[in-house]
């Protein structure tokens, strides 16, 4: 497995080449949801850049920056199968902040107005920093994503768009536990209690979508709240809004596409998770 520490050094390696190069961006503590955007990457790439880098300005506090999961080793080792294609990129702040460590501002309409953009004011400004550089940096053809960050993953297509980027994005499932739960880093994080609590989440909104046609939005985000916080969990917000503009809704039209968007707290874990509404 090729590691670089430098931009510049990925550059050199494929200057005279004519390989096709996917990316897969993480902030590490890697897990098998991770492992399905690596696997769809060495499929469609001749090589896959996995970057690993904590982004300081996409947290709104410190203590959740400070806290994030990390173990580069164990990160390695996951990706060791796919080690004959995988570049492992661990970049220094400089290489992706070439002067301050500060986010640019973007705008991207009603994609980042709600949701996440709503509850993390600054979030998607420091994803979407570090996201441009990584894309003007390593020059990949394609880049994955998981769809359990829906509203990331559309603020994405929107920048490449935006900056005229020749990055096609790549959207992946999102890949559950056993029981349900989302996969995630910070899933690292929770308590026994908390992690037994935590498939609720996912249970509550399978059954929302088998019933939703006999109730309206405000009562659906009651039957959420009530379901959820039985536990230990505590609902921080519950959204349904139309895939195609991500703006929230508060009655259902017949011929437009809707999507849950849910952000729970378990403890100062914070989980987040999205489901499309079956229509059928």
């Amino acid at each position: 497995m090729l590691t670089f520490k430098a931009s510049g050094e990925i550059r050199a390696y494929f200057k005279s080449k004519s390989e096709r190069i996917g990316l897969v961006p993480t902030m590490g503590a890697l897990h098998y949801g991770h492992l399905s955007l690596v696997r769809k990457a060495c499929a469609e790439n001749d090589y896959v850049v996995v970057s690993v880098y904590i982004n300081p300005t996409q947290f709104n506090h410190q203590i959740d920056f400070e806290s994030y999961p990390s173990n580069p080793s164990s990160d390695m080792a996951l990706l060791n199968p796919f080690s004959d294609k995988i570049i492992f990129y661990t970049p220094d702040h400089k290489d992706l902040y070439p002067g301050e460590i500060q986010s640019n501002s973007y705008d991207f309409g009603s994609i980042t107005a709600h949701m996440e953009g709503l509850f993390r004011p600054s979030h998607f400004n420091g994803v979407a920093t570090v996201i441009e550089a990584l894309f003007r940096n390593i020059q990949p053809q394609k880049a994955y994503f998981g769809e359990k960050d829906f509203q990331q993953l559309q603020m994405i297509r929107n920048l490449s768009v935006k900056k005229q980027m020749a990055v096609s994005i790549v959207g992946c499932p999102t890949i559950r536990e056993k029981d349900g739960l989302a996969m995630s880093s910070r899933n690292l994080l929770l308590s026994l209690e908390q992690r037994k609590a935590a498939p609720i989440i996912y249970a509550t909104l399978q059954d929302l979508n088998k019933n939703y046609l006999k109730s309206d939005v405000s009562l659906m985000s009651r039957y959420f709240k009530e379901k959820v916080e039985k536990s230990c969990l505590k609902v921080e917000y519950f959204f349904v809004a139309s895939i195609d503009d991500l703006i929230p809704t508060s009655k259902l039209e017949l011929n437009k596409k809707y999507r849950f968007f849910v952000a729970v707290y378990a403890g100062k874990t914070r989980l987040v998770d999205t489901v499309e509404l079956d229509r059928i």
